[in-house]
């Protein structure tokens, strides 16, 4: 604010004033020239505002720019960080489904032991039960053997 004074006052300083009026003109002709005064007056303090506070708006434009910039590289990190988080969450429901096709495949393996050991134990009843058919059919047939043998007699 103290620097929009000193413009205005530095302005106000400038050979506008030694153009005033001559006290003879009319009242009409004063307002003409007090509208010229306030316009060169406005576009004097404007070219002193634009000197003043010129080279600071170009530092603040600078320091915005780069923080444009920076926000940019900020923002292109934070999708990198969120395609890394995806790729990590894609991996462990990779690691979850893995575990779980290896429990799977356990289980299949033992029922493959037990589906073995049932097909030996039915292997040997049916070798056992073969053996008792024939040791049946052996008694059955010595039995009739004995029975022609006691009716010969």
């Amino acid at each position: 604010m103290e620097e929009v004074t000193e413009v205005a006052a530095e302005a106000t300083e400038s050979p506008v004033e030694s153009r005033s009026p001559p006290a003879h003109q009319s009242d009409t002709s004063g307002a003409a020239v007090q509208a010229a005064v306030d316009g060169e007056t406005v576009s004097l303090l404007t070219e002193g505002l634009i000197r003043k506070l010129g080279p600071e708006t170009d530092s603040v434009k600078d320091k915005l720019d780069e923080l444009i910039r920076n926000q940019e590289v900020m923002v292109e990190a934070m999708e990198h960080e969120n395609t890394r988080f995806s790729e990590s969450e894609a991996t462990k429901s990779l690691g979850e489904l893995l575990s779980e096709a290896k429990r799977y495949h356990n289980k299949l393996v033992l029922i493959r032991k037990e589906m073995v050991a049932l097909h030996e134990k039915s292997t040997k009843l049916k070798k056992r039960a073969l053996k008792l058919q024939q040791q049946k059919q052996k008694e059955d047939l010595h039995r009739e053997q004995q029975k022609e043998r006691e009716l010969e007699r």
